[in-house]
């Protein structure tokens, strides 16, 4: 049984469609990610989390379940060795709410196997990304948040 799950919430200084947007356009999401995230973004699509060094690495890839834009985003998620098995997809949903004049982002990672490669990477990851992600939209710079890490 897989019950590891991971929660994640924030608060941004922007709008729900900028934080939509800085999700599923690869040419924001390359510029605090490191990477793009590729799809059309309609519910039973394809997406990728794509290398942006040149290479075309595929590091994530999934379905894309539901697309509310701006206020919700949920996709199942596997490294690609994992792709074909579908007791190793994971599911992240992005919940994009507005709060006066900010927004709060939650990420929810779940259906995560308890102590996988995928659950222990997605904790130090996550937080690193949406740091950088939350910067990048309030300063326009994103954070440097994989220094020192190999």
């Amino acid at each position: 049984m897989r019950e590891s799950k991971f929660v994640y919430v924030t608060y941004i200084a922007t709008t729900p469609e900028k934080v939509f947007e800085a999700l599923t356009k690869g040419e924001v999401t390359r510029r605090y990610w490191g990477h793009e995230n590729v799809s059309d973004w309609k519910p039973g699509s394809p997406w990728k989390h794509q290398a942006t060094d040149g290479s075309g690495t595929v590091r994530i890839l999934g379905e894309v379940v539901e697309s509310t834009p701006p206020r919700r985003l949920v996709l199942t998620w596997a490294f690609p060795a994992d792709a074909a098995n579908k007791a190793k997809r994971t599911r992240v949903t992005f919940e994009i709410e507005r709060v006066e004049d900010m927004v709060r982002l939650t990420v929810t990672h779940d259906d995560l196997e308890p102590g996988s490669e995928m659950d222990r990477g997605i904790r130090e990851g996550w937080p690193r990304v949406l740091a950088s992600l939350k910067t990048f939209l309030e300063t326009g710079k994103p954070l440097n948040t994989w220094a020192g890490k190999k």
